[in-house]
């Protein structure tokens, strides 16, 4: 707020008595190139004195004249000292009057207070203000707006009140920063108090208020009460029409904004480029002729010539950025004559703006940084942010270090939002020593530094971690937010736990961002990676606003389920709402048609995928395609494909290939793709162990025996299985043969017991012609998990047991067994899918 206009009466009073002083006399006066005082030490000698060194400490040769100055020399040194942001010159004077046992009139300390409120030396305006023998209004409200603007909000709540019981009559600035506190803490209930007061103030008409009143409002997500005193205010000005679009863009009600510029143009009040700015922001997000209206309002600009103004021109760029029309942004950003550092950001993040971020854009990216600096303009905590968000999109761990010595050179290492961004850049490339140091290092840790670090940790597999972390920041009583419980439930996912995800969703219901859509979509991954599609299903309808991570979630869920008609069936439906698909979409699509058998529709939809939507289909959408036509047993076709796909050296299409290969026991086209795979990936052990085992189940024992002697020779070793089953609220775990349970006897007792029933009625299971060690595979990781759940869960519960590798044919048909001699349904999971045994059959249909 503005104290100058507070007091305009007084200071053109005082200001009439004598000219405006000459600044070179000034000078001669008070010494501007080198300090006087310096504020370390109490001094008590005046009430008015900041901490000074005595300036009989001083140099002969810097002594001030003894003489005082008058009351209006002394204010037009103070605020020449606010304007130009020179606190030191400011203390000079201050230190001047100290000297000269000056008595300040009233005017004189409101600006001397208003200065160090505005330059952040809230410490000296409040020894300052305490020691005024009076105070008014202007006092109070310098003071109120100098804690806000540090972000103090309790003490500027404090001083406020505190005008209030010294009995002063309030006026509006009083008022506005009170409004201000509330609207950037979204109280509402301190916000409508503080209406009240105005309201039995009799200031509620003050266009002033209504403006500060709308803001605070729309800050606190209440744009309807805002919107109620826009309708019943009498006094609009150009901010109030500001006011009221810039909260409609705020929350996203982007037809709401350009509506209500279209009634304000038609009222006559003129655009300005804050205007023009939110209107720009709202054409950013795609609705009905969103693009026709960004281009009608960028015509708009030109006509009232604002095209070049920087915000305006930054606005337009990031419309076009957004929308997808880089070029026309890049247009934007060479012909501006002046270019911040606002206008460098927008320009960068315009890039990132592409799914296909690449070496080539990451290069246009650093040349931006390079050219700003060259410039002279002084790079932001969002540059950087986003510079090293770059840096991780194409791993350039060099060039991310570089960057984080430029936040070193630029003393910005403290700040935490460059933190969060450091702790992600290192956590994306395995780094978690050094991201850990970045995190320790963060001076203050905001919930964003918790989530990058704890994300950090779950994508690299370190889940214990992550859960460590996360119990840490419970302890400090920081609140966590949607995204943090996010990234909880998604770890509670990789590991299958849905006990824990269960108390994880618990505490966000009582955090109160159960009901955000990204947490419900990380609740519907969650159930579902856990075996439990019914309470992923109970989720996804309970989603009041499902988005296309809600839908596509939930079409790969059922995919992965093989449950293909259902997840068709929700791809349709998803259609029908209006939510145009994605990559992962089609991707959930394109899986449920494999492992359901769904030949001829998966093949269509890939089509569709292309022709339909425009998108370019990765290695992942091909590797469907493959195992779709080697389903079908078109396995030269599949290799044809693959040869025509463009991702011929990639290992994933010919290990989709192979396993067809196995299904259809073709050891001659194993044999050609095998040899393929293994030269892309010669030590990867799941490429010789699958060629193992088609040789093994055809029988032909001597080039079995060949492969086990590769593996040998290049020192491949298979990865041991292991499998795990959560039972209360722990995770147990087990590997082939294990003897480290403490209820290992009474599993093998059980687990002979069920195999002695399989026999009874008939059944023989066997992995190939012959299997020599047959202990050795009645004691295969799964088989011990799934006991161990038989014999610790109820009858009526299902047995939900994950595993890292795929299942063998052994254990496939031992599990179909149990579950119909047990009567229980037993779901398991291995990388590829999940197998429902129920009744002696498996939602495969045997194809995995």
């Amino acid at each position: 707020m503005n104290t100058q206009l507070q007091c305009m009466e007084e200071r053109n009073m005082l200001l009439q008595k004598t000219k405006p002083p000459n600044f070179n006399v000034l000078s001669n006066a008070i010494e501007f190139s080198e300090p006087l005082v310096t504020f370390g030490q109490p001094n008590n000698s005046h009430p008015m004195l900041p901490q000074t060194t005595p300036l009989s400490q001083q140099s002969s040769q810097h002594c001030l004249p003894n003489c005082s100055l008058d009351n209006v020399t002394y204010t037009k040194l103070i605020q020449y000292s606010t304007k130009t942001g020179s606190l030191v010159h400011g203390k000079l004077a201050h230190a001047h009057m100290v000297k000269t046992c000056f008595k300040p009139c009233l005017f004189l300390l409101n600006n001397l207070l208003n200065m160090y409120c505005k330059r952040g030396e809230l410490d000296s305006a409040c020894n300052l203000f305490d020691k005024m023998p009076k105070r008014n209004v202007i006092s109070y409200n310098s003071l109120i707006s100098g804690y806000t603007q540090v972000g103090l909000f309790d003490k500027a709540m404090g001083v406020f009140n505190e005008a209030r019981m010294a009995g002063l009559k309030l006026d509006k600035f009083t008022y506005a920063g009170a409004l201000c506190v509330c609207g950037q803490t979204c109280d509402i209930e301190l916000g409508k108090l503080v209406h009240g007061l105005i309201v039995l103030s009799g200031s509620g008409s003050d266009v002033v208020l209504t403006n500060s009143l709308m803001d605070m409002y729309s800050k606190c997500s209440r744009v309807d009460h805002a919107r109620i005193l826009f309708e019943n205010s009498d006094n609009l000005d150009n901010v109030s029409w500001n006011s009221l679009i810039a909260s409609y863009a705020r929350i996203g009600a982007n037809e709401e904004t350009l509506r209500t510029l279209v009634k304000m143009h038609q009222c006559g009040f003129s655009l300005n480029t804050y205007t023009l700015g939110s209107a720009l922001k709202a054409c950013c997000k795609f609705f009905d002729n969103s693009e026709l209206f960004g281009k009608l309002l960028h015509g708009y600009t030109v006509k009232l010539g604002l095209d070049l103004d920087v915000v305006v021109g930054t606005a337009l760029l990031d419309m076009y950025a957004k929308t997808g029309d880089l070029g026309d942004a890049i247009q934007i950003f060479k012909v501006m004559p002046y270019r911040n550092v606002v206008m460098y950001n927008a320009m960068i993040a315009g890039f990132l703006q592409i799914d296909t971020f690449s070496y080539e854009h990451a290069n246009e990216v650093f040349n931006l940084l390079s050219q700003m600096q060259r410039l002279g303009v002084k790079p932001s905590t969002f540059t950087f942010s986003i510079i090293l968000r770059a840096c991780k999109s194409v791993e350039a761990f060099e060039y991310g270090k570089q960057v984080h010595t430029q936040v070193c050179k630029y003393n910005l290492q403290g700040d935490e939002f460059i933190g969060s961004g450091l702790i992600d850049f290192y956590s994306s490339l395995g780094l978690f020593e050094d991201a850990l140091k970045c995190f320790n290092l963060t001076p203050r840790l905001d919930i964003v530094s918790w989530t990058s670090m704890v994300a950090g940790y779950i994508q690299n597999g370190e889940t214990e971690s992550a859960f460590d972390l996360f119990y840490k920041l419970l302890a400090s009583r920081k609140k966590p937010d949607e995204f943090i419980i996010s990234s909880m439930l998604g770890a509670c996912a990789n590991l299958a736990a849905a006990r824990s995800g269960e108390q994880i969703q618990g505490y966000a219901v009582k955090a109160g961002v159960g009901k955000f859509t990204i947490v419900q979509n990380s609740q519907i991954c969650m159930y579902a990676k856990s075996g439990d599609i019914d309470s992923a299903n109970l989720t996804f309808t309970e989603t009041e606003n499902p988005d296309v991570v809600s839908w596509s979630v939930m079409i790969c869920s059922k995919a992965q389920h093989g449950c293909a008609r259902e997840a068709l069936e929700l791809f349709e439906l998803m259609k029908n709402c209006g939510i145009a698909p994605n990559h992962i979409t089609f991707l959930g699509v394109l899986t449920a048609c494999s492992h359901g058998g769904l030949v001829e529709e998966g093949l269509r939809y890939f089509e569709i995928m292309k022709n339909d939507y425009g998108m370019t289909t990765n290695v992942q959408h091909c590797a469907c395609a493959v195992d779709l036509l080697g389903r079908a047993g078109r396995l030269v076709d599949a290799e044809n494909f693959i040869f025509n796909s463009g991702f011929e050296d990639n290992p994933v299409m010919w290990r989709a290939l192979l396993s067809a290969c196995r299904v259809y026991k073709d050891t001659v086209a194993a044999k050609r793709v095998a040899e393929k795979l293994i030269n892309l990936e010669p030590q990867a052990a799941a490429s010789y162990v699958l060629l193992y085992n088609i040789y093994n189940d055809a029988g032909i024992e001597l080039p079995a025996k060949k492969i086990r002697e590769l593996m040998t020779d290049r020192g491949v070793k298979k990865e041991p299985g292991l499998s795990w089953i959560e039972v209360g609220n722990k995770v147990h775990s087990f590997v082939s043969g294990d003897q480290s349970h403490l209820m290992i006897q009474l599993i093998y007792a059980r687990l002979e017991e069920m195999l002695g029933k399989i026999k009874k009625i008939g059944c023989m299971v066997t992995s190939g012609p012959e299997i020599k060690d047959r202990r050795v595979v009645h004691y295969h990781s799964e088989k011990l998990a799934v006991t161990f759940g038989i014999i610790s869960l109820p009858q009526s519960a299902p047995v939900r047991v994950m595993k890292n590798l795929r299942v063998c044919s052994d254990c496939h048909t031992t599990m179909k067994l149990f579950s119909e001699v047990e009567k229980r349904e037993i779901i398991l999971r291995d990388p590829i899918r999940f197998h429902h045994f129920r009744d002696g059959a498996c939602s495969c249909r045997d194809y995995w």
